[in-house]
């Protein structure tokens, strides 16, 4: 399989991109609304800004593609009127980072749950960090960040992790995703 992007890559990676900047500009009112319930409890949906990056290399799986899928959801979320401003770019930057540096830590090779799980919660890192940066948990108890640090690993875990490898693998079953990726020698095999 070669590594590089072809035009193909790039255009469905935006695509996926563009789709969940819109997901992502509909899901900051959620999250204001989940944050009124107190206790952190909306960090358990924040887990879904970070799910391009990951969709989008599960279905592409070559290096490069979980950056510009994060980045350009963000771009599209700004673009739509998200309503955090262009600070979006910075957490799309960080987080799209961290997802591929999970991916390439593995090589490009691995494409299952846990790497899905991994990269999400290397992105909920990078998110707490660029919050730390901003001002956002620097005044937080304790106790209070643990909450905040814990809900978000896990919201990780389970939408950008679980959930979009679950997304992926219905995608597979309808055999979309054999668009977008090279035929392997299994395939020829099948063939005989």
């Amino acid at each position: 399989m070669k590594k590089g992007l072809k035009l193909t890559d790039i255009l469905v990676t935006i695509i996926i991109a563009l789709l969940f900047g819109i997901i992502y500009k509909l899901w900051g009112p959620l999250y204001g609304v989940v944050s009124t319930f107190g206790l952190q409890i909306e960090q358990l949906i924040y887990g879904m800004w970070f799910i391009a990056a990951i969709v989008a290399y599960l279905i592409i799986r070559k290096p490069g593609v979980a950056l510009l899928a994060e980045v350009a959801a963000a771009q599209g979320e700004f673009i739509f009127g998200g309503e955090w401003g262009v600070v979006t770019l910075v957490f799309g930057l960080g987080q799209g980072l961290a997802a591929e540096l999970i991916f390439a830590a593995f090589r490009y090779k691995r494409s299952d749950m846990f790497i899905a799980c991994l990269a999400g919660v290397a992105s909920a890192f990078a998110s707490i960090g660029i919050d730390y940066y901003y001002g956002y948990v620097a005044d937080l108890a304790i106790w209070n960040l643990l909450i905040m640090f814990g809900a978000r690993v896990i919201g990780a875990i389970l939408i950008s992790g679980i959930f979009a490898y679950l997304i992926v693998q219905a995608l597979e079953k309808t055999g979309v995703t054999n668009l977008v990726r090279p035929a392997s020698s299994e395939d020829y095999k099948a063939l005989n």
